[in-house]
């Protein structure tokens, strides 16, 4: 069997490299973590640049010793955020693996659409992590901590607005029942809620529901979910049908005073319709971990301001312990790509993940 050229474009560990080098004798990796980061603060926002990027790093080699790397390679292991013309420099490439989960990361690059065989780590991720953060957020506004700041800044409490609910007997919905909804929903039943939820493909046997779900219905049924909820959980993919899917109709299907948390992707929440929930007084707060824009620039100002809600920088998915498996999905799916078998996490460009 001919060798297999295997590029990461990622920094990879000691342990890493060791698992990837022993799948099979054919894999030829070479490690370029780092070489384009340079490229990529060229190219992408500063702000982006300034998360991802170490202070100091400008890349490694020369353009033409980079270009021959990816001119060269077959597999591709990426990360984010990667070179945005990567399609267009690896004419052998024939696989390229990207270690976020969200294959919407990819849409500002050449590869979205393109005919090579594209997978993520989809389910591999942190997932508990993100929905311990989709937790928290429901109990922020149920405990009324976000009334602490507006105590503390008029120097007196006001007893009656934290108005406290329990969470026990409540109905949450999480939007989007796959790797981080089956989650948000365990831990949301493990305290006593009910839980429902959304995904694009229901379960026809009852007993085929994840732990701690009541019931999932199909994308189509949402708005009758929304309005037997206290709080809803956005966990879903961003694609062109989910793109502003929390607007104006979801909101207002929503139980008067609910609870709105996103640990998805900011563009599948209408950030206009939310605001327009919060001055009448439709929704309790919102817990974003996600807004939009915000690989460029900092979120909308009426929104970052506002008490009811509490916007962080997409960290859920940070931990003291890691959970990340995407080396695990990738090896597994390296050893289906030496035997010719079809891989696992193939991004459907028409689904859109």
């Amino acid at each position: 069997m001919p060798d297999i050229e295997l590029l990461s474009i990622i920094r990879l560990s000691d342990k890493d490299r060791a698992q990837i080098e022993a799948i099979d004798q054919s894999v030829r990796l070479t490690d370029a973590g780092g070489w384009y980061d340079g490229e990529i603060r060229e190219t992408w926002p500063e702000v982006t640049s300034r998360r991802y990027l170490a202070p100091d790093a400008d890349g490694e080699g020369t353009r033409k010793e980079r270009d021959a790397l990816l001119a060269n390679a077959e597999v591709v292991l990426g990360g984010w955020p990667f070179p945005l013309d990567l399609g267009r420099r690896t004419p052998k490439m024939k696989w390229f693996h990207q270690r976020p989960a969200g294959a919407s990361n990819l849409r500002l690059g050449d590869l979205w659409g393109s005919d090579v065989l594209v997978t993520t780590s989809r389910g591999y991720g942190a997932t508990l992590p993100i929905a311990e953060y989709a937790l928290a957020g429901i109990m922020h506004f149920a405990k009324g901590l976000h009334r602490v700041e507006v105590d503390r800044a008029a120097g007196e409490f006001d007893h009656r607005q934290y108005k406290p609910v329990l969470l026990e007997g409540k109905t949450v919905c999480v939007v989007g029942a796959g790797g981080i909804g089956r989650d948000v929903g365990k831990l949301c039943a493990a305290i006593g809620m009910r839980v429902v939820g959304t995904r694009r493909r229901p379960p026809d046997d009852p007993s085929d529901l994840p732990k701690g779900f009541s019931e999932i219905r199909g994308a189509d049924e949402l708005l009758e979910l929304l309005a037997e909820s206290d709080f809803v959980a956005v966990c879903c993919q961003w694609t062109q049908e989910t793109t502003g899917l929390i607007g104006a109709a979801a909101l207002a299907a929503m139980k008067p005073g609910a609870v709105l948390v996103n640990v998805a992707r900011g563009e599948i929440v209408d950030e206009d319709a939310l605001l327009q929930a919060l001055a009448a007084d439709r929704i309790r707060g919102a817990a974003l971990d996600v807004y939009i824009g915000e690989f460029e620039g900092l979120p909308d100002e009426r929104l970052w301001s506002d008490p009811r809600v509490l916007i962080t920088p997409h960290t859920s998915n940070g931990s003291d312990v890691s959970r990340h498996r995407a080396t695990e999905i990738f090896c597994e799916n390296l050893a289906a790509y030496v035997e010719g078998h079809p891989l696992a996490n193939v991004v459907d460009w028409e689904v859109g993940y």
